[in-house]
């Protein structure tokens, strides 16, 4: 409890909330950004990954990597709200909550993705709504993480055994375009104005800047060792990634494409530092340290690590709501 308190330079902690997905454990934790102090902890699936918030910020979505289903907890209380079941072997790494009553979720044991129609009421969710698989048939793997378009009307995924990122059209249900970019290729993240996508190698640790549309390269960009995530600023003027192979962070400057200053976290690959997400204003930074059941809270203008979180035992997914 103290360490979740405790700030490294005696700044305030941010009010807010985190949850934090703890795949050694099987259950989702939501902690209080104020003390640092775990609230709720609700069980799940076998080995949940990536979380999603709805667009009005009453539930959290946990997928379920090692099954084929997607869980929906309240965000007040983590009461179970609902469950969706995908085709056989999904292995949903990674899912987003879209406006308009839509998710998509990367089946990439299938290698599929999934846009599915889902309203929450009061009581939780509903036994109808509607499922498309898109690239059904497409042999897996499928896309483990994924970004949207500011419309939503278009999504990406990174298939990284492959190499590949492919382009998805929601609107239409139809896979529009994949390329081959690097070995290893994982982490994603597009500008706030959707102009520009950026994928992480993470055998040959470089972030590239792809068109969007036609998945080309246009710049290429050497990282820390294995970034493994990439997190965009708010602004659109910084990326950053999460790079497991050292416990650091590379900040890029998307104007000039070059990687600008590195800042250091635990400083060792036995962190395991994967997830990286910003809060909603760009001031700080949140590093799950996956090997060693912490979440590092980080000040962005100065690089300062500020504290670290406790969380259950493998926390990875993060959601941050201020």
């Amino acid at each position: 409890m103290l360490a979740g308190c405790a700030t490294a330079n005696g700044s305030a902690p941010r009010d807010g909330t985190m949850f934090v997905a703890n795949k050694r454990d099987a259950s989702l934790s939501r902690i209080d950004l104020a003390t640092g102090a775990e609230t709720h902890r609700a069980t799940t699936c076998e080995n949940p990954h990536e979380l999603t918030v709805s667009p009005d910020d009453r539930h959290v979505m946990v997928a379920c990597y090692s099954g084929r289903t997607l869980e929906i907890y309240r965000i007040a209380n983590l009461a179970p709200a609902g469950r969706l079941t995908l085709g056989e072997n999904a292995r949903v790494h990674s899912a987003i909550w879209l406006e308009g009553d839509r998710v998509i979720a990367g089946a990439e044991g299938r290698g599929s993705l999934y846009l599915v129609g889902l309203t929450m009421t009061d009581r939780g969710m509903p036994p109808a709504m509607s499922l498309q698989e898109i690239s059904e048939g497409t042999a897996p793997p499928g896309p483990h993480l994924l970004t949207v378009a500011p419309d939503g009307q278009t999504a990406w995924g990174t298939v990284i055994p492959r190499g590949e990122v492919v382009r998805y059209d929601l609107a239409s249900g139809r896979e529009t375009a994949r390329r081959r970019v690097g070995n290893q290729i994982e982490a994603l993240a597009l500008s706030p104005d959707g102009a520009h996508l950026w994928v992480a190698s993470n055998e040959d640790s470089l972030a590239y800047r792809l068109d969007p549309v036609t998945l080309e390269t246009r710049a290429s960009v050497a990282t820390g060792a294995v970034p493994i995530r990439l997190a965009m600023h708010p602004s659109g003027r910084w990326l950053v990634s999460s790079n497991y192979g050292g416990g650091e962070l590379s900040v890029i400057d998307t104007v000039t494409d070059r990687m600008v200053r590195t800042i250091p976290v635990s400083g060792t690959r036995e962190a395991a530092q994967v997830t990286l997400v910003f809060s909603a204003d760009g001031s700080r930074l949140y590093a799950a340290e996956t090997g060693t059941d912490t979440v590092a809270e980080i000040d962005f203008a100065s690089g300062t690590v500020l504290r670290r979180i406790a969380t259950g035992p493998g926390g990875d997914g993060l959601a941050v709501l201020d």
